[in-house]
């Protein structure tokens, strides 16, 4: 594999997974071990790693735009669930199919023109 190829290949991959994994990952992490810690961590460590490649493919106002989007379906989720009695699993799935659409369309969907 050339370093063009790899290159590519590395700018391919959805962000959006990123967030997927950051939420859901997170907050089932810090449920299953009951280190709230633990699940930040892996929450902030997704939010990070989503927001180099969003400063990459969009520049920062994108990437604070969605970097807001994240942390505001974390804070939302934590409202429907504690504070409208919703499911925790349910709210952190609907909140985390949200960012991560509203993600893909923004910063993963091929532009117009752009090469594969």
């Amino acid at each position: 594999m050339t370093t063009s190829t790899l290159t590519r290949a590395r700018t391919r991959f959805p962000s959006a997974v990123l967030v997927a994994v950051g939420l859901a990952a997170g907050f089932g992490v810090a449920q299953g071990t009951g280190v709230r810690a633990l699940g930040g961590a892996v929450f902030a460590l997704g939010g990070l790693a989503a927001a180099w490649l969003w400063v990459q493919r969009r520049g920062w106002a994108v990437a604070l735009g969605l970097g807001a989007l994240y942390v505001g379906a974390f804070v939302l989720a934590h409202v429907l669930a504690l504070g409208m009695g919703m499911a925790a699993w349910l709210a952190v799935s609907l909140v985390t199919i949200a960012a991560a659409g509203v993600t893909w369309a923004v910063a993963d969907r091929p532009r117009p023109g752009a090469g594969a």
